[in-house]
């Protein structure tokens, strides 16, 4: 097949053309810097809240609580250093999961290095918190729980209002990573108890670069980036006004496409699981069945290497993943698979496929096909499936 098969949205997906479109007028036509006086400034600045205004009403907030960044990865940072920082008096302990995104493992491990305590829960064999460990590790000194919203690699959902509630009964802040989940999942702010949120534009065909952060107004935290006034004093730095453009636009077509979009991904994601699991021995589905992102299938299979497995795939021009962008160029074994239980050798035979409301039938067929050849050629030359197989 000629044409690529692009299976990695969860790294990041191709910018809508209505997106693309929505963005041009702010690079040559509308270019003032919005924090100009004058009229034509004005422009880019009416538009920036008329974002923040649809983004606060996508998420059932306020648009004062809405901040733009750069990106997930740093409103991940911004939250967790700036609670850290402003509750120190209260305490120095945070909790999360040990399946979180690494911009939330490394930022504690930066915390703990400061004097700060943390605490990781661990998940079931689905990748689900174990909400009961998580309430028992709330302490009198505890000021943060971060839990993201799904995971990444394994597109498990967890139960956040859940965790939310308990965040709220033992009056302790409540963050989530929702660089997955926003766009893909219904997410209410007040409803699930969240008190400040994370996600990114480049998840849901939008652009590379820009972010935002949720804040809860009744959240008291300093500023993340110093030098100016923009984002109420707390994010200094000139606009990005054509990414802030394109984050509303593809929230707005996430918005509207959202529950048929999820239905056919849904639909193609478990028309794939089954083929693969049903057609390829000694196969795992990682993550849980029915709770997990419409999007994401995550496999592992058993006598071989990840890499060697997107290698071939490549070079049948489908682009797939192994895990998190973030950490493709690391020999270890996904820290989320090791999470849920399996032992290093069946977590390098791990492969993520995520798909798109672009995906087709036929799409996911040649995939199938391809895998299943590709899967009994690194298997043929496997030393340790030559021993399995004897045995058997």
């Amino acid at each position: 097949m000629s044409k690529l098969i692009y299976l990695d949205n969860a790294a990041t997906t191709k910018v809508k053309d209505e997106v693309y479109d929505a963005m041009l007028p702010y690079f040559k036509e509308l270019y003032g810097n919005p924090s100009s006086i004058y009229r034509f400034a004005g422009e880019s600045k009416k538009a920036i809240e008329n974002v923040r205004l649809q983004v606060a009403q996508f998420i059932g907030a306020k648009p004062e609580e809405i901040y733009f960044t750069g990106g997930g990865s740093e409103s991940d940072n911004w939250a967790l250093k700036a609670v850290a920082f402003a509750k120190r008096d209260k305490g120095k302990h945070i909790i999360t999961s040990k399946i979180e995104h690494h911009a939330i493992l490394h930022t504690c491990e930066y915390l703990n290095k400061l004097g700060y305590e943390i605490s990781y829960i661990n998940v079931d064999e689905n990748g689900v918190i174990r909400r009961d460990e998580l309430e028992a590790a709330i302490r009198e000194d505890t000021i943060l729980i971060t839990v993201m919203f799904a995971n990444n690699e394994i597109g498990t959902i967890q139960p956040i209002k859940e965790i939310g509630e308990i965040a709220k009964k033992h009056k302790v802040i409540f963050h989530t990573d929702a660089v997955q989940a926003y766009g893909h999942e219904g997410i209410n702010v007040d409803e699930m108890n969240i008190d400040i949120l994370s996600a990114s534009g480049h998840k849901i065909n939008g652009p590379k670069g820009i972010g935002i952060m949720y804040l809860r107004n009744s959240v008291k935290i300093g500023s993340f980036v110093h030098g100016g006034a923009q984002e109420r004093g707390r994010r200094a730095g000139t606009h990005n006004t054509p990414g802030i453009i394109g984050f509303g636009k593809a929230t707005e077509l996430a918005a509207r496409d959202l529950d048929k979009r999820k239905a056919y991904e849904s639909e193609l994601r478990d028309y794939l699981i089954e083929r693969v699991l049903n057609e390829i021995p000694y196969t795992k589905l990682n993550g849980h069945r029915t709770d997990r992102l419409s999007n994401n299938a995550n496999f592992s299979f058993r006598f071989i290497e990840g890499e060697s497995l997107l290698i071939m795939l490549d070079q049948k021009n489908i682009a797939a993943s192994s895990g998190s962008a973030c950490t493709s160029g690391s020999l270890d074994p996904s820290h989320v698979l090791l999470a849920i239980g399996l032992p290093h050798e069946i977590a390098h035979g791990s492969l993520r496929l995520t798909l798109s409301d672009e995906t087709t039938k036929e799409d996911i067929d040649y995939v199938v096909d391809e895998l299943k050849g590709i899967v009994e050629r690194l298997r043929s030359m496997s030393p340790l499936y030559e021993d399995f197989v004897k045995e058997k």
